[in-house]
C-alpha cells in the first residue's frame, strides 16, 4: 500500500488538501501577467483609508496599521474593516507585504521575518506621518500572528501599544492535520519550502514558529487581543491562536454569539461581531457588549 492511501478520505478533506497543493502549484508558476489589475493606494484612500494627510484625534490618538493574511492584499482583506474603523474616527493604514517576484496581488508568501521587517518600515513611515508616538495594529491570520516578531525581534514593542488578531496562526498550524500529509508527497514540502516561505513558516513546529514562540507569547508593555472562531477551518486546533500571558484577552466568538457561524476567512473580512470587539479592543475605555445585536453597530 502506497502511504498516501492511508490519508482520510472526506470531500472536506480533499478539498482543503488540493487546495494547499494547488496553491504552491500556483505561485511555482510564473505568473502569465504580472501586469494584471493591482489594487492600489488610491482605491484605499478613496474609501478613507491610507490618506497620509490624517491626523489622530484627541479620542483616537494612535493610528491604527491593518496587516492582511496569506494571499490577501491591503485592500481587498479590508474593504468592510477600514471603513468600519474610519468612520469611529481613527486614521487607517494597510500594508502589503511578503510579495514574492512575478506574483501580483497574492501577497503574504515570503519569509516571515522579512515581511516582519517591512511592517517596521511601514510603521515607522505611520508614525512620522501622524506624529503619534504608538500604533494600534490589527491583523488578519498571519497578519494577526506576524507583528509579534516584529514585536520581539525588531523593536516594535517600543511603537504599538495594543495587538488585535483576527484568527491569528500564533502557534501554527497543522491545516487539519493535513501538513503531517506533506512527507507522503514526493518533493511537495520541497516545493513548500523554496516557492512560499511564508507558507512553510506558518506550519506548526517549523523553526520560525518555534523561534517566535521561545521565551513566552508576549512580550511587556503590549495589549495582545485574539478574536477566534470554533469554525476555523485553517487554523486548527482553533484554540493554539490564544495566547498566553499578562495583558492578553481571549476572545472565542461564539461566547459572545452562539449563532456565528463565521468561519477563517469571514471573521477577519465581513464579521460586525468580531468587528465590534475590534473596537472595544481599540477603546476598552469605552467598551460595550459584544453581542449578536453587535452587527447593527
Amino acid at each position: 500500500m502506497l502511504p498516501w492511501t492511508r490519508a482520510p478520505r472526506t470531500p472536506r478533506t480533499r478539498r482543503t488538501l488540493a487546495a494547499l497543493l494547488l496553491a504552491v502549484a500556483a505561485v511555482a508558476t510564473p505568473a502569465a501577467a504580472a501586469a494584471a489589475a493591482t489594487p492600489t493606494a488610491v482605491t484605499a484612500t478613496s474609501r478613507g483609508w491610507n490618506d497620509y494627510s490624517c491626523k489622530p484625534s484627541a479620542a483616537h490618538p494612535r493610528p491604527i496599521v491593518l496587516v492582511h493574511g496569506t494571499f490577501g492584499n491591503s485592500i481587498d482583506n479590508w474593504l468592510v474593516l477600514a471603513p468600519y474603523l474610519v468612520n469611529r474616527g481613527y486614521c487607517v493604514y494597510s500594508l502589503d507585504y511578503g510579495q514574492l517576484p512575478g506574483v501580483p496581488v497574492f501577497n503574504g508568501l515570503g519569509p516571515i521575518d522579512e515581511s516582519a521587517g517591512q511592517l517596521a518600515t511601514f510603521v515607522s513611515k505611520v508614525l512620522a506621518s501622524t506624529g503619534a508616538s504608538e500604533t494600534d495594529i490589527v491583523g488578519h491570520s498571519q497578519g494577526g500572528m506576524m507583528p509579534n516578531y516584529y514585536l520581539k525581534f525588531l523593536g516594535g514593542a517600543a511603537k504599538v501599544n495594543a495587538m488585535i488578531g483576527l484568527a491569528p496562526d500564533n502557534h501554527g498550524t497543522t491545516l487539519l492535520g493535513l501538513t503531517k500529509l506533506l512527507p507522503y508527497f514526493p518533493g511537495a514540502e520541497d516545493l513548500l519550502n523554496a516557492n512560499t516561505p511564508g507558507l512553510a513558516d506558518q506550519v506548526a513546529g517549523s523553526p520560525f514558529v518555534t523561534k517566535l514562540n521561545a521565551g513566552g507569547d508576549t512580550v511587556p508593555g503590549v495589549r495582545y487581543t485574539v478574536i477566534a472562531t470554533k469554525y476555523d477551518e485553517v487554523v486548527t486546533p482553533y484554540r493554539t491562536q490564544f495566547l498566553d500571558g499578562p495583558n492578553v484577552h481571549n476572545v472565542l466568538l461564539q461566547d459572545l454569539c452562539p449563532v456565528d457561524l463565521s468561519e477563517h476567512v469571514a471573521i477577519g473580512t465581513v464579521d460586525r461581531i468580531a468587528y465590534h470587539e475590534v473596537a472595544n479592543a481599540l477603546d476598552p475605555a469605552h467598551a460595550t457588549p459584544t453581542t449578536c445585536a453587535s452587527v447593527i453597530g
